[in-house]
Order: C-alpha cells, then structure tokens, then sequence
C-alpha cells in the first residue's frame, strides 16, 4: 500500500468519514436489490491476466470483481483519496483470498503508479465530482499503456458534460460510446 502524503487537492475533494460511510452504506443496499454491477464489469472488455486500474475505488464494488476477471495471472490497483476507502478495499481482498490486489493511497491526482501499468483503466462513478477533469484525464493517459482503454461512466451528470470535459482535456479519444459508459483510447 502507498502511503504518501495526501496532497492539496485530497483536501478539496475529499469527502468526510461520515460521508464514506454513508456511501458504502448506500451502496451495500443497491448491491443487494439491483445486482446489476455483475453484468455491468462484463461489458468492459477486461480479461485474464491483464492490469486494471479502478481509480476512485471507494469501498472496492468493482475492484473486487476486476480481481476475479483478471484472475491470477492479473493485477488490479484500487486508487482513491481516502483512507477509508484504501482500507476497505484491503479488508475485502483480504477476506476473500484476492492476492491480485493493490490498495493505493493517492496524493490529490497522481496516482503514484509507474506510467504504462494499465490495459484497462476505470473510473466509475465519480467523474461528476473532479474539480480538475483535465488534471484527472492527464494521470489517467500517463498510467494507461499505449494501446489501453479508459472507461468512464457520467455518474450524476449529463452525458455531454462527460463529453465535453473529456474532448476539452485532448487526452483521450472517445471509441465507445453505450448508455451506461464510454470506452476512449489515449491520444498521442
């Protein structure tokens, strides 16, 4: 786990302990009526033995299902701001005997992982929320490798504002587009 110091830009976006827990909470009881999370991860295009990158992991709904996908011979980061989140995430592999699974601590946007680590990177539901899309967009190009994927969702925003912070970050090109995500390739 990395544990460097959060920078200026954790304190910004960051939310509180009180409202991690609430979310988690929330999303324990979504997860259990609506399973649609399942059938959501295999629409991304992630295979065995492949590197994926879930940045703003939060409790890890997703990161743990990458893990399986992945399978052994794979590796997921589990990338968020908050330490409540990095510590759900290692609670969660932990208990369920994923060993594929790397909880990183960021410091603001930089990841701190090695540029070109990723085929696929995800950022779910938490776009809405970036003060600095095109600073997020620039750490998530440097980290994904040259012929790998980004797959985004709007979370509670429209579609073109998704599009349009996208376009206007000249990081990534969009593939894909569904009702539920957009797949993009890094521009070079």
């Amino acid at each position: 786990m990395n544990t460097n110091n959060q920078g200026p830009l954790n304190s910004l976006e960051r939310m509180s302990d009180f409202s991690f827990r609430a979310m988690v909470f929330v999303m324990k009881i979504e997860d259990f009526f609506w399973r649609r999370i399942d059938a959501r991860v295999q629409t991304f295009g992630i295979r065995p033995g492949m590197t994926v990158v879930d940045y703003g992991c939060g409790p890890g709904r997703y990161t743990i299902r990458f893990a399986r996908l992945v399978g052994e011979g794979g590796r997921v980061y589990a990338v968020d701001v908050h330490q409540l989140a990095v510590r759900e995430v290692q609670k969660k592999a932990q208990q369920q005997g994923l060993r594929n699974v790397t909880a990183v601590l960021a410091g603001g946007y930089d990841s701190t992982l090695p540029a070109g680590i990723a085929d696929v990177v995800c950022c779910l539901d938490m776009f809405f929320g970036v003060r600095e899309p095109t600073t997020l967009l620039t750490e998530l190009k440097r980290i994904a490798k040259p012929d790998g994927v980004l797959i985004i969702d709007d979370g509670h925003q429209p579609r073109s504002a998704t599009l349009a912070k996208i376009r206007a970050s000249g990081q990534w090109a969009i593939a894909a587009e569904t009702r539920d995500h957009l797949t993009c390739t890094p521009i070079f």
